[in-house]
């Protein structure tokens, strides 16, 4: 790893161990989430069913998965850990961090966005010269940067774009940066051209599944020092798979 990375990584780690030692008395039964980044609008309407279901408060800390990982690993004081894929929570899991084996929530979908009202969104206008940058997110810390790249290799278009690939170390990275217009166009999670704030934004199309291995994304109960904690935290690791957050995942564009 960079020099240049470990630094921030770090810097991350250190942010989210003083973010949560900031919090006062009264906040410390919060349920802590660790959020990976295509989820972010996702969990803002979970959390909300579930604060008014039972009242307990909820704080997210949303970054890529592998980013996540990387601070779980450091120490941060995660309850809950909601992942973009399967891999990062199996590790944590047999590296003693889980309570249980993790469980697949939901799976993610990939899609190309611009937020253009004049660009028509195909794979084959990214080869087009006017189209300077795609965003894409690190495939190295984020499941859908690993998909797009295996998309993007297995239609034999990775090579010929390479040049173009803008990275982002999340998919909310890359939203920034497509919609600053910093990339005309770049591959993001359906869940974030379905939720309120982007929706009527731009054009976007669907990247055929098959196209790409399986976005299983799971969710690890983490284990915790404080029985109040852990008791909070596993109803809403249960409420993750109920009925009621199964139609919520569904309206942001995830699949069972």
């Amino acid at each position: 790893m960079p020099k240049f990375d470990k630094i921030r990584l770090l810097f991350l780690c250190c942010f989210a161990l003083f973010f949560f030692a900031c919090k006062s008395e009264k906040e410390s039964d919060a349920v802590k989430i660790a959020t990976a980044a295509n989820m972010q609008f996702a969990m803002n309407d979970l959390i909300k069913t579930f604060q008014q279901e039972t009242g307990i408060q909820c704080e997210t800390v949303v970054t890529s998965s592998g980013k996540l990982t990387a601070q779980i690993k450091a120490g941060a004081p995660f309850d809950v850990f909601v992942s973009a894929d399967l891999i990062y929570p199996n590790k944590l899991f047999k590296e003693g961090f889980g309570e249980e084996k993790p469980k697949i929530y939901a799976n993610g979908t990939l899609v190309l966005w611009t937020t253009s009202e004049i660009i028509k969104p195909s794979i084959e206008l990214l080869s087009e010269e006017k189209i300077k940058h795609i965003a894409v997110a690190n495939p190295k810390t984020a499941p859908y940067g690993r998909a797009t790249e295996e998309f993007l290799e297995k239609t034999g278009k990775f090579n010929e774009l390479e040049s173009k690939l803008v990275f982002g170390e999340s998919i909310s990275a890359v939203n920034r940066y497509i919609h600053s217009g910093s990339a005309a166009i770049g591959f993001t999670a359906k869940s974030v051209v379905l939720s309120p704030k982007m929706k009527n934004l731009g054009n976007w199309i669907e990247i055929d599944p098959s196209q790409y291995s399986a976005i299983q994304q799971a969710a690890l109960l983490l284990k915790a020092e404080q029985p109040k904690t852990f008791k909070n935290a596993r109803k809403f690791y249960e409420f993750l798979f109920s009925a009621k957050a199964k139609k919520i995942l569904e309206q942001y564009g995830y699949r069972s």
